[in-house]
């Protein structure tokens, strides 16, 4: 072995290990030589001692309970209502394998521990806030799933974006992974799937001379980062969006908003045993109204009709 990398040496001696968990017990100083830590690229000499220390990867948590806090806007023996925060990843994942929703679901709720996924049926991306539904029993996720097939979920968001958009419109335009950047999706994708959204403008406002909308979204289909895709490709890329702003006008730099401005603030469906529609609403985040007034919309927090169902909602938990 005289002469070889360390890397090389230690994948041809545990085969039963891929290269990069070997390279990544290296790096964490799990691997010694001659008693000393050392870097995968190392060249041996010969005759020397190599001892592995085998470590447990982040994946083997993935589905362990974490106590994190959860906001619960409804829950019965069937489901599970939850006011998700920007921040929280839903599902585990490469470089999130912890801390996500559903090792807080596995927690709070134990018995999910049975079902797929922990009962999650749809997710929202890592920073979009707001409802989601999850299954409590085999039989509420298989309903839940046909729903989800047959689009009678109904979703409906507020995002903000830049430009001046039209009253309402619908987007009909397929979404899949981009060719050129696999870390995000695009219109128009050779492995696209059909991906519908609708929208209306509920007000306008301004950052100096640059436009902004607030719109209400509803979604026919729920593809990856369908919505954020879908208005940019027309030219409206959501405030904050550090993905996809290649059109964000300058006085973008003038905001202090990290994040797509986007939140989930209603979600209906029928109950899976109850057959009643059910339907829940909730209020954007306090980083989202802290937004508003940048945007010169301190008027429009949240349009009229908004408000009112979410106190109907609040008085009837009530």
């Amino acid at each position: 072995m005289a002469g070889e990398r360390l890397d090389k040496v230690l994948a041809g001696s545990l085969p039963d290990y891929s290269r990069n968990r070997l390279k990544a017990w290296v790096e964490a100083g799990a691997v010694m030589v001659d008693g000393k830590v050392t870097k995968a690229r190392y060249l041996l000499r010969g005759g020397e001692s190599i001892k592995v220390f085998p470590q447990e990867m982040p994946e083997q948590f993935a589905f362990n309970p974490e106590n994190i806090a959860l906001d619960v806007v409804y829950e019965d023996e069937d489901i599970i209502v939850v006011n998700k925060p920007p921040g929280l990843v839903v599902h585990p994942a490469a470089g999130n394998w912890s801390g996500t929703l559903l090792n807080g679901l596995l927690f709070h709720y134990p018995e999910l521990k049975t079902l797929p996924r922990a009962g999650i049926v749809h997710r929202l991306d890592k920073d979009t806030s707001g409802l989601m539904v999850v299954a409590r029993t085999h039989l509420a996720q298989t309903s839940l799933v046909r729903q989800l097939q047959d689009r009678t979920v109904g979703r409906r968001y507020l995002a903000w974006v830049w430009g001046d958009t039209p009253s309402q419109g619908k987007v009909l335009a397929s979404v899949g992974r981009d060719q050129r950047d696999r870390l995000k999706m695009a219109t128009g994708s050779p492995q696209g799937k059909p991906a519908a959204t609708l929208f209306r403008r509920l007000a306008k406002g301004l950052v100096k001379e640059s436009a902004v909308t607030l719109l209400e979204c509803r979604l026919e289909t729920g593809r990856t980062h369908q919505i954020r895709v879908h208005l940019e490709s027309l030219g409206f890329p959501l405030v904050g969006d550090p993905v996809y702003r290649k059109k964000t006008p300058g006085a973008a730099k003038d905001i202090e908003f990290s994040r797509q401005a986007l939140h989930a603030f209603a979600l209906s469906l029928q109950h899976p045993v109850k057959n009643e529609l059910m339907t829940w609403f909730r209020h954007p985040p306090q980083d989202i109204l802290d937004l508003l007034p940048q945007l010169d919309m301190s008027e429009a927090v949240l349009p009229k009709e908004v408000v009112v169902l979410a106190s109907i909602e609040n008085e009837s938990q009530a």
